[in-house]
């Protein structure tokens, strides 16, 4: 059985583009393979800037040969019908088979479609795959027709046997035959030469200065790195991100270390590792007694004879050169910091957040003024919030955060330094961005969330009164995403909050300022036509007031709305989280399901309680009790909801189970009153045993009347008692 090795060799391959387009190579070739009836043993996909390189192991030499029967029409159908299925089957009528049917004699062909050799079938397929690549851009060179990522220079492409001898696949895409040669480094190498299997084609790529794995690229360049860095006291920032990228832009990683210039070491470290990464692809290496940035790391993609020495002499020079740009920057800024940063919140005015919901500066008013009214909530002074609200936004005016948007929030945090503000308010300029997603840091600092959480209430509180919500996988607002950071800081930092009155007390700011638009658009138009007399008695205006009325109206619904959806994200939450959607809908029928954190509270007491066998038979106890009580309620039409009496009660496990409801009873109300899930959960399950005695010792619908009431009063305080804590009817199983 062959192996098949196929190299695509070009001019530099963007680096974001290198992994994805060797994955695309390993899946279109070896699904059309198979597909023609090749099958294998495995297949591998490796990428450098200049080849994707994908090599298929015991690959059959040829495809098998298929025999298919196919049924066709009746034998006394149209000849036209008859004559197009001889074109499908490649048969005429004489190679035909009349079978009798249960609608009739019909036709049958039988098709053999003897197999083709393995070299046939690539040549197809991979033209096919060279003209169809899905390249997120491509190009077009010369004369040719073919495009690609950068221009083609040469398909290798061959199929090596056991013997170990190796044949051309005759292949020609647009005048580049398929060979048996490459070449390595460009600069390093030797020139072309011949390979005879994959194993040969890596040992001489290496041998010519090419690591064809772009994981060992990579591995390599952070061991090299790290170990540079450890051997001067430093380390090396982690960047993943970078580290793939740079290990897609070498096939011969050598790793330098350079200083920065101390003129730049004063620079905020964010600024340099920002500017050396963005503009240089360098890794930033840091001080781990200061904190401080001091050098870089670059990897070249050639040795050299000075070890680098010209190298790191340019990168030097480049390096300050952005880095004064950083500078002078970083100097404009501290002014307009140091003098209160009232210039840049001005700004702010001239830019527009989103047509109908005003301009930046109108937000930041917004978030102000609710940022005041949620901190006696999260435990923040209200004054701080509000002055935290106000300059959280301000660096979006500042030049740093304008070259470098990244930034913003960072340096807020120490530009509201510079201006004289109290470390809670700087902390909030940066963390109030956050989280940004499921692995991001949630903030902890009260005044950080309280502006976190009225920017997040503020953005979805605003998108929901213009009707603009996430619909399918369209969110460009990114509003799933804040809805989940609403989750995370409430739950988090678990803070009782009633989103409800949020949404509908913010959103009549939105409905108001509709409202507003309304009637003096509707004036200004009334004002022109005024002068017209016949148009005095108009009663347009109260159309345009009765109008703006119905906007106000909208609020609540759109609150109910935003709380709904909030919800949802918060199922997805709790799901990842491990608990049952069963349990998350079982909590979300009880009051105050718009207090998160009560609802996780509950939620997560509930799921730990049906984790145990006790608390997982109590519910299949309440569900009988509920079933009986129901359909007795449904049969006698009247409810079953009192009355209840020990006196009444003929066995001891009757007796048994008065005693125990009013112990759980006395427990679980005060354990709910406390809020205390897992206590009054704890209390319910352990009702388990003489619910369970009950039902085994007494029959419910005796013929006694008085004793079948009062019994199926005891089934009603069961219901009562166990649904206090959660809706469990809607526990599955």
């Amino acid at each position: 059985m062959p192996d098949l090795l196929i190299e695509l060799f070009s001019e530099e391959i963007p680096a974001r583009m290198q992994t994805r387009a060797a994955e695309d190579l390993k899946a279109r070739m070896t699904d059309a393979l198979v597909e023609a009836g090749l099958t294998y043993a495995g297949a591998a996909a490796f990428s450098t800037p200049r080849r994707l390189t994908l090599t298929v192991q015991g690959l059959l030499s040829e495809s098998p040969t298929v025999k298919e029967e196919r049924k066709g029409p009746k034998v006394d159908a149209p000849d036209k019908a008859i004559e197009g299925f001889l074109r499908g089957a490649g048969l005429t009528r004489d190679n035909l088979e009349v079978r009798d049917d249960k609608k009739g004699q019909v036709y049958f062909a039988s098709i053999t479609k003897p197999g083709r050799p393995a070299a046939e079938i690539i040549a197809e397929v991979l033209e096919d795959v060279i003209r169809n690549f899905p390249w997120p851009k491509s190009m077009r060179w010369g004369a040719g027709s073919l495009r690609w990522v950068r221009p083609l220079h040469s398909i290798l492409c061959i199929l090596t046997d056991d013997a170990g001898e190796a044949t051309v696949v005759d292949l020609d895409v647009d005048g580049i035959k398929a060979g048996n040669a490459t070449e390595g480094h460009r600069f390093m190498g030797e020139g072309r030469f011949a390979v005879t299997s994959f194993e040969d084609y890596a040992a001489k790529l290496k041998r010519n200065k090419v690591v064809l794995d772009a994981e060992e690229r990579a591995a390599h360049i952070w061991q090299d790195a790290t170990n540079q860095a450890f051997a001067s006291g430093l380390e090396v920032v982690e960047d993943k991100g970078l580290l793939a990228e740079v290990a897609g832009l070498v096939e011969w990683p050598v790793v330098l270390m350079g200083a920065i210039d101390e003129a730049f070491l004063g620079l905020p470290p964010e600024v340099l590792k920002t500017s050396m990464k963005e503009h240089q692809k360098f890794f930033s290496v840091r001080n781990p007694k200061t904190g401080r940035i001091e050098r870089f790391i670059t990897v070249a993609n050639m040795e050299t004879a000075d070890q680098g020495a010209t190298i790191l002499a340019g990168n030097d020079r480049v390096l300050s050169a952005r880095l004064a740009d950083g500078a002078f920057f970083w100097e404009n800024d501290l002014r307009v910091a140091r003098a209160g940063m009232d210039e840049w919140i001005a700004k702010l005015e001239n830019v527009t957040f989103e047509r109908r919901l005003g301009s930046q500066a109108e937000r930041i008013t917004r978030i102000a003024a609710l940022a005041r009214e949620l901190a006696p909530a999260v435990g923040a002074d209200p004054d701080l919030a509000e002055q935290a609200a106000k300059v959280a936004k301000a660096d979006l005016s500042s030049e740093m955060v304008y070259e470098f948007p990244e930034l913003q929030g960072v340096m807020g945090r120490y530009y509201a330094l510079e201006a004289g503000m109290p470390e809670d308010v700087a902390m909030a300029a940066q963390e109030h961005y956050s989280p940004l997603g499921p692995s991001d840091a949630v903030p902890t600092g009260p005044v950080s969330v309280a502006v976190a959480l009225a920017d997040k209430l503020d953005l979805l509180t605003g998108f929901w009164a213009i009707d603009e919500k996430p619909t399918g996988s369209k969110d460009p607002f990114a509003l799933r995403r804040a809805a989940l950071g609403v989750i995370r800081l409430v739950v988090e930092n678990t803070i009782k909050l009633k989103l409800s009155g949020v949404f509908f007390e913010h959103g009549r700011k939105f409905g108001a300022d509709q409202a507003k638009e309304r009637i003096r658009l509707e004036a200004k138009r009334l004002r022109a036509e005024y002068e017209n007399p016949e148009n005095r008695e108009s009663e347009e205006m109260h159309d345009a007031i009765k109008v703006a009325g119905e906007a106000m109206y909208q609020t609540d619904e759109a609150s109910r709305d935003l709380v709904n959806f909030i919800q949802d994200r918060l199922k997805v939450y709790l799901r990842d989280q491990g608990i049952r959607h069963d349990v998350i809908d079982a909590c979300l029928a009880m009051p105050n399901n718009d207090d998160l954190a009560l609802l996780v509270k509950r939620a997560t007491a509930l799921s730990d309680a049906l984790k145990t066998d006790d608390g997982e038979n109590l519910v299949q106890g309440f569900k009988r009790a509920n079933n009986i009580l129901t359909q007795a309620e449904e049969k006698d039409g009247v409810e079953y909801s009192y009355g209840a009496d020990v006196k009444f009660a003929e066995t001891d496990e009757e007796k048994a189970l008065f005693a125990a409801l009013d112990t759980a009873e006395a427990q679980i109300s005060k354990a709910m009153e406390a809020e205390d899930f897992a206590t009054a959960m704890g209390s319910m399950a352990r009702l388990r045993g003489p619910i369970d005695a009950f039902f085994e010792a007494v029959q419910i619908n005796t013929d006694n009347d008085v004793i079948r009431r009062n019994r199926l009063n005891l089934l009603s305080r069961i219901r009562q008692i166990c649904g206090q804590a959660a809706d469990l009817t809607r526990i599955e199983g």
